[in-house]
């Protein structure tokens, strides 16, 4: 029997109940125990007898119990009941303390320690909640593009070339030959709008810069969507819209517990997300907080802070795009803005004044890739593969990728990205 179903109405009934032993307090005339499983706890009672035949001192926190007892109203107890009359079986002892103390209402220790012993750790219900989002996120958003037929794909790790020139990755010997850990799916995902015109892919990506930022990671999910016949950036800009709402849809039906111990405000997602150039943004920058950003290619992370509060002020809105980014910050497969082709058909996504989402429309045809690897220096023969794609026809289409564990932080109001992914490969860090 669950946890909850104990507390859900079962006075007077036996159950047997399992799980871990979160904490005991012994006192003169009772002892109690708090039994854990998952996020919930159940209080289990104990006489002084029942306590010295059958909990033994050297019973530590963590240790597996079955509990066998029945059920009684206590409006103390946490949900309004208790087991009494225990008759307890170990089904794992612990006689040491837990490196990291999971009965306080926030997990005790720096985040080192805590990603150093992150199998105790992630056991804390708060810590375990975050995680609980990061499952419904994803649930969410395959929800969302499965039920506009997109396919899900997965597409190879281990890659003969990088995806985008300029960007560090991850070497590796295959056989004889180099390989390298792929940084994004994206010439696959291309690739493979010929083939089922909308596609997206949940799985990891890898970063080599040597970066020890609160917001970088080496390895990251990655949440990717490619679509065809588009008309240009907005077309995929809608569709980001419609997977942000859909990905907050299942967090409020699924994950009401969670966001309520963590104290989770989830964003409402507007009809249309508001929007502003990049030109605009850095004009904007320039006069409300006197920075000289003129010539720029790129945002610093103090102007995605400002725009986000200006977003927030003027719009109510936690979502911001910024469109038009310059072409030179952008990989050779971004189409340009027509009749402005310093500028790009591209967007970053703000939610809560930090870049989620990178998106735009690519280029489509065989000829617009030869002369755009011509001006980037790119060898074309690594690309032959991908290539054969656009030398046979590929429609206009575009695409975007969100992090998983940046949208996580965010929501939960998390200061460092590493709080919100399992087990962080960083610069730093290769275990555990």
């Amino acid at each position: 029997m669950s946890l909850e179903e104990v507390k859900a109405g079962y006075a007077g009934q036996e159950v047997v109940v399992r799980g871990w032993m979160h904490a005991c307090r012994r006192l003169a005339q009772v002892t109690f125990v708090l039994l854990r499983r998952g996020a919930d706890v159940v209080q289990v009672t104990f006489t002084p007898e029942e306590a010295e035949a059958q909990l033994p001192r050297s019973l530590g926190h963590e240790s597996v119990l079955e509990v066998r007892g029945v059920v009684a109203a206590r409006a103390e107890a946490p949900g309004g009941a208790e087991v009494i009359r225990p008759v307890v079986r170990v089904l794992s002892a612990v006689s040491e303390a837990p490196p990291v103390v999971l009965h306080k209402r926030e997990a005790q220790g720096s985040l080192g320690t805590q990603l150093d012993h992150a199998a105790v750790a992630l056991r804390h219900p708060r810590r375990r909640a975050v995680f609980r989002l990061s499952a419904a996120a994803m649930q969410g958003f395959r929800e969302t593009l499965g039920a506009r037929g997109f396919v899900e794909i997965q597409t190879p790790k281990l890659v003969g070339g990088a995806t985008e020139s300029g960007a560090n990755v991850f070497e590796l010997g295959y056989f004889g030959q180099k390989a390298w850990l792929a940084q994004s799916p994206q010439l696959y995902k291309q690739m493979m709008v010929g083939v089922f015109e909308r596609v997206f892919e949940v799985g990891p990506v890898f970063r080599a810069e040597p970066h020890a930022t609160t917001r970088h990671l080496s390895e990251y999910v990655s949440m990717d969507v490619e679509l065809g016949f588009i008309e240009d950036h907005r077309t995929v800009m809608a569709t980001l819209r419609e997977v942000m709402a859909g990905i907050m849809a299942r967090l409020e039906a699924s994950c009401g517990p969670e966001l309520a111990l963590l104290g989770v405000t989830l964003p409402q997602v507007p009809a249309v997300i508001p929007s502003i150039t990049f030109e605009e943004a850095q004009a904007w920058i320039e006069a409300q907080h006197g920075v000289s950003v003129r010539g720029e290619p790129d945002l610093a992370p103090q102007h995605e802070r400002w725009l986000g509060a200006w977003a927030q002020e003027a719009h109510g809105s936690d979502l911001l795009f910024v469109t038009g980014y310059p072409m030179a910050k952008r990989p050779f497969y971004t189409h340009p803005q027509p009749g402005h082709p310093t500028a790009s058909n591209s967007f970053d996504l703000l939610f809560r004044g930090v870049e989620l989402v990178t998106g735009g429309q690519r280029l489509h045809r065989y000829e617009a890739y030869e002369a755009a690897l011509l001006r980037a220096g790119i060898d074309p023969a690594p690309l032959a593969g991908y290539l054969e794609a656009f030398r046979y026809g590929m429609p206009p289409h575009g695409g975007f990728a969100i992090g998983l564990e940046r949208l996580v932080m965010q929501l939960c109001g998390l200061e460092n990205l590493r709080w919100a992914t399992l087990f962080p490969r960083d610069t730093h860090r290769l275990s555990p």
